[in-house]
């Protein structure tokens, strides 16, 4: 059953028609045309479908719209607005970590979450908070890189 249902996204408020077990990708997609989210595997294993909901990185590709409620969707469209978003993007521009791109929105998102929670992460946080996101490129040691860039670390 299709159900009209607000939803706080990016800092505005959309409404939605949605069936309640509508994965929060497609109402982001089909429903508000928001394409920067990817689809990737649909089993929340890949990470190309990564937003933020409350600040925290989640797989919208399985996560139903209804059980959003009225937490703060955040994707990649939105992620600029954020200090540690913004950071994070710079530092995957400066060090030039896309190779084909399909991947990165979610990589991005992933990153953003573990700089606000971990400011300066090591190694292993970065592996951690990583760790299902999947690039089919390759481009791990440059998203390593990209994240330790934006913590304001070396880019080693």
């Amino acid at each position: 059953m299709v159900q009209s249902r607000q939803l706080r996204i990016n800092g505005e408020t959309k409404s939605v028609d949605a069936p309640d077990d509508m994965p929060l990708l497609w109402v982001l997609r089909d429903i508000l045309g928001m394409t920067g989210t990817k689809f990737g595997c649909g089993i929340a294993q890949c990470g190309a479908c990564t937003v933020h909901i409350d600040g925290k990185p989640v797989r919208s590709c399985l996560l139903p719209v209804s059980a959003v409620g009225d937490r703060a969707v955040t994707t990649i469209e939105g992620l600029a607005a954020t200090p540690t978003g913004a950071r994070v993007q710079k530092a995957w521009l400066d060090l030039e970590v896309v190779q084909c791109g399909y991947c990165q929105s979610g990589q991005i998102m992933s990153a953003a979450a573990l700089l606000a929670a971990i400011p300066t992460p090591d190694d292993s946080d970065i592996d951690a908070a990583m760790a299902g996101n999947i690039c089919r490129c390759g481009t791990y040691v440059r998203i390593r890189a990209a994240i330790k860039h934006a913590a304001g670390g070396a880019a080693t």
